[in-house]
């Protein structure tokens, strides 16, 4: 099961990835995702980072994690260089990989072309549109259904 809390720092939200049994030590911690988005440095990092965590799917794969997620000096963060290489290891898929692409173009790290949105599924492409409207420092665009 997947839970949503609410950040104190503005209108980003953070959501944990599922773990199989959570130690007394880890129930303490805060979720992975509020982890990573306390951790991020600079818009465009924070973009990304909260993108991810919204998309709740790849974070949720151990070998996503294993290849994105660092644990330096007590930090947990996002190294996005270390998926930059990774990306077309990792067995992804082709919605998959556009969407991490994607994120990484939008931290600096990796060149995607925008063409990559025919690869994603609508849930995804709402999270990308939502985050380029972060980046580009506007709340009062919504993204929804047409009517």
């Amino acid at each position: 099961m997947t839970t949503k809390p609410a950040l104190c720092d503005g209108p980003w939200m953070a959501t944990s990835a599922p773990s199989s049994h959570p130690t007394d030590a880890e129930s303490d911690s805060p979720p992975l995702g509020q982890l990573l988005v306390r951790s991020a440095v600079g818009l465009r990092d924070r973009t990304a980072v909260q993108a991810l965590v919204e998309e709740e799917l790849l974070l949720a794969r151990d070998h996503v994690r294993k290849a994105l997620v660092t644990q330096q000096d007590g930090i947990t963060a996002c190294r996005w260089e270390g998926m930059a290489g990774h990306l077309y290891t990792l067995g992804l898929d082709e919605g998959e990989r556009a969407f991490l692409g994607l994120m990484l173009s939008i931290v600096g790290v990796q060149q995607s072309h925008l063409a990559a949105v025919e690869y994603l599924d609508e849930r995804r492409l709402k999270i990308v549109l939502q985050a380029m409207i972060r980046l580009a420092g506007n709340d009062q665009i919504a993204i929804g259904t047409r009517m």
